[in-house]
């Protein structure tokens, strides 16, 4: 059950020191490439069978990022039918899941039925064997692997010594601008008047290591009515809505696009991305970046 090179840099720094001339022909530093973004809305996924070997009876998979059946890291949609129940099986690789719609469960064949909401979060390791199970019309979640990922019979199990995790969405833990670096808290003239409500940023750390340089999965929350940025400062961001229809756009850009749950946005090196929530409904995202991000309210 489940429990949740150094003598020539040598070289130059004394021909410096010293005041001799460095050779004509060498050659500066390259500069830095310019941030690149992507935006893919939910509605124009493609989809096609997770394990075609059981035909009719797969789910959907939408790919948003990478390439799910080839070697690297990939990101994608999982899209099963209501009452979907799989057989006992294996994956040749972890993957981590972040439920989007409906209900899921994932466990032990043989664990009572723990259905997880809209928000919730959850670890599979590498050759553990474990039924997926979905309840809800439009069920959705986003799956994350870091290789090739692949469908096998419970028969060809092993332990790679990692351990599952599940995280009911009423378990999260979430820190606000007090509590963390990662937000810039909202002006008291920009805070709403509506009873117990803010429009201060939250974030909640899933995986990883949340420091410069190092990968890590963070989900933030954007209360109703909240506008503002979010700010990558390290060299890869790639988010996945959860909850809500946040309103995004990328600086040069013309104009706001909604993206509904399982939309995708994404930036390469230093970049910023102006997102806003309704006035009704917060936004949920998760975002996995390489090294750490900044939410600004404005």
């Amino acid at each position: 059950m489940k429990k949740f090179l150094a003598l020539a840099l040598i070289s130059i720094a004394v021909a410096v020191s010293v005041g001799v001339p460095i050779a004509a022909n060498s050659h500066p530093p390259a500069p830095t490439a310019e941030p690149t973004s992507a935006v893919l809305s939910v509605s124009d996924v493609n989809w096609e069978q997770l394990n075609p070997a059981r035909g009719d009876q797969s789910p959907q998979a939408g790919t948003l990022w990478g390439d799910r059946t080839g070697p690297g890291p990939a990101g994608f949609l999982l899209k099963p039918v209501d009452g979907f129940r799989s057989p006992p099986h294996i994956h040749n690789t972890a993957y981590r899941g972040v439920v989007i719609d409906g209900t899921i469960h994932n466990d032990d064949p043989d664990a009572e039925d723990m259905y997880m909401p809209v928000g919730s979060f959850w670890t599979q390791p590498a050759g553990e064997v474990h039924i997926t199970a979905a309840q809800g019309n439009g069920a959705l979640a986003y799956i994350e692997v870091e290789d090739n990922f692949g469908v096998f019979p419970a028969e060809e199990a092993f332990d790679d010594g990692d351990r599952p995790v599940n995280v009911d969405a009423a378990n999260i833990v979430w820190l606000d601008a007090s509590n963390t670096d990662w937000i810039e808290p909202s002006s008291p003239s920009n805070q709403s008047s509506a009873p117990n409500h803010t429009n201060d940023a939250e974030v909640a750390f899933l995986w990883g290591i949340p420091q410069d340089g190092k990968l890590n999965g963070t989900l933030v929350k954007l209360p109703a009515e909240f506008s503002g940025t979010i700010r990558s400062e390290g060299s890869a961001l790639r988010a996945v809505v959860i909850k809500g229809q946040p309103q995004h756009r990328m600086p040069g850009e013309t104009s706001f696009q909604t993206l509904g749950p399982g939309s995708y946005f994404s930036s390469t090196g230093e970049s910023v991305h102006q997102v806003s929530s309704n006035s009704e409904e917060e936004s949920i995202i998760y975002v996995r970046s390489k090294g750490q991000f900044t939410i600004f309210p404005t």
